[in-house]
């Protein structure tokens, strides 16, 4: 969000970006080339003097010049630091190349990763979607160019898996993009030839193609999953060209594309590395864990299956408490706590799910800045009499209109088979009640919050963990 502190990480970034450069300042003040890379494969080269001090809000101006980005759209998007161990979104007055200077000491700080892969690892500066955009202004943009930008990286989330969702809608995603970059008019045998000479991974998502089997999966049955996976593309092609035409014009699919997006509650959020503990399958076994993707959002938080490509838990800010802990000794982890309502052999009880995560500090205070903002937004659309909004995680994770209405409980999760919706039975939490003197762990009688929640325009409190939970 150009010219804001609000984006991520909080003050983590700050420290390192004020440190005195290593640079010398003949380094900072000569003209330098810089790569500005942007999703599709692309990049913007630009020639800076002064590059070692040039912050965020002097780059920006600089790169939208270069894309022709207007004024009124300049908000959508941000820069960031990515690479394969870390990403983050830079505030306004952060200044790249100092940052990159530092970018070790941010693995170490942020990350598990061996020594050796820090010693390798090397971040990009990227121009992308700013986190804090709001999708309802996306819809508004009529620019051929902004609207590339954010279909290409969406594009890119939905193809590696980033963004998990159903068959209906990666095939319309698919056939949408089939459109975008061959046209809207191919029929027949050039229809087929394009999808087999591009591949079906350049459309729909790699591990839907791939499919389960790996190595062991014939060569017959992979032929034979490909062939349906191609025919569901070319229907859902021709239905666009029934519906559009073939001179369709590129805003209006491109505008269906991000409104198709819109539906998966996660689209457009900032994502971060954790484990949770697996489900116990013996009294012998000792819980693992599996690594997971938290995305996190101004609609709320969501924990995903990093291998399964599906949803364990969503939650909307108003379904949840949360704080992070330290660890209190040399290996012990950084933590970040979810407690939400649930239940346990048809009794009520409040769940708490323990993410380990050096990014723990990171995602607590993204998601209390993204409450704030939500609660100014929410109070403001109130202010202009309201505004309906739907999508996949008010069906998977709606409370009922009771509950909605009470500012003292949560809606409960309900299991569905979309990949979008929760699979709170399969978490290993820590389930309690609150008995009035003491956290007691399953089946005792349900009675109010152990957490206090205040009486907010969103109704949320951090949660304060007992050391008793800690241990669980």
């Amino acid at each position: 969000m150009e010219g804001d502190d609000s984006a991520f990480p909080q003050d983590s970034l700050d420290d390192l970006s004020q440190r005195g450069s290593v640079a010398s300042s003949a380094t900072l003040s000569r003209a330098q080339d810089v790569l500005i890379y942007l999703f599709g494969e692309s990049a913007v080269h630009l020639t800076l003097e002064g590059l070692g001090s040039a912050n965020v809000q002097e780059l920006g101006r600089t790169v939208r010049e270069a894309l022709h980005i207007p004024e009124t759209t300049q908000d959508a998007f941000a820069f960031w630091l990515t690479s394969p161990l870390l990403e983050l979104q830079l505030k306004s007055r952060h200044q790249p190349y100092k940052l990159c200077r530092q970018w070790q000491d941010l693995l170490y700080r942020f990350t598990e990763a061996s020594q050796e892969d820090i010693s390798q690892d090397e971040p990009c500066l990227q121009y992308r979607r700013n986190v804090f955009y709001q999708k309802s202004k996306e819809l508004q943009i009529t620019d051929d160019a902004v609207l590339r930008l954010l279909y290409e990286e969406a594009k890119n989330n939905i193809l590696i898996g980033r963004y998990p969702c159903d068959r209906e809608h990666w095939a319309t995603l698919g056939a949408l993009s089939l459109a975008l970059e061959e046209g809207a008019g191919l029929e027949g045998q050039q229809l087929t030839s394009v999808i087999r000479e591009r591949k079906l991974t350049s459309f729909l998502p790699e591990h839907v193609v791939m499919g389960s089997g790996g190595l062991f999966s014939t060569l017959k049955g992979r032929s034979s999953r490909h062939a349906g996976l191609e025919q569901s593309l070319v229907e859902e092609y021709r239905k666009i060209g029934a519906s559009a035409g073939s001179s369709a014009e590129p805003v209006d699919l491109l505008h269906q594309y991000l409104r198709t997006c819109h539906s998966l509650p996660y689209y457009g959020c900032g994502f971060f590395d954790g484990e949770i503990e697996k489900q116990t399958q013996g009294l012998l076994q000792r819980s693992k864990r599996k690594a997971v993707n938290v995305g996190i959002c101004l609609d709320g938080v969501y924990v995903m299956d990093v291998k399964e490509k599906h949803v364990l838990l969503g939650l909307h800010f108003n379904e949840l408490s949360w704080d992070h802990s330290y660890p209190e000794e040399e290996g012990d982890s950084h933590i970040l706590w979810l407690e939400f309502d649930g239940e346990e052999d048809g009794t009520a009880v409040n769940k708490l799910l323990k993410i380990y995560s050096k990014q723990a500090e990171l995602m607590s205070g993204f998601i209390e800045f993204c409450v704030e903002l939500s609660s100014v937004t929410e109070g403001a659309a109130a202010a202009e009499g309201g505004s309906s909004r739907t999508d996949l995680s008010g069906q998977c994770a709606r409370q009922d209109e009771h509950s909605s209405n009470s500012r003292g409980r949560r809606g409960k999760l309900r299991r569905q088979s979309s990949v979008v919706c929760s699979r709170v039975h399969s978490l290993n939490t820590i389930c309690y009640v609150d008995n009035g003197k003491e956290i007691k762990r399953l089946k005792p009688k349900r009675a109010a919050s152990f957490f206090t929640r205040q009486p907010s325009a969103l109704s949320y409190s951090a949660v304060q963990v007992a050391e008793s939970l800690e241990q669980g």
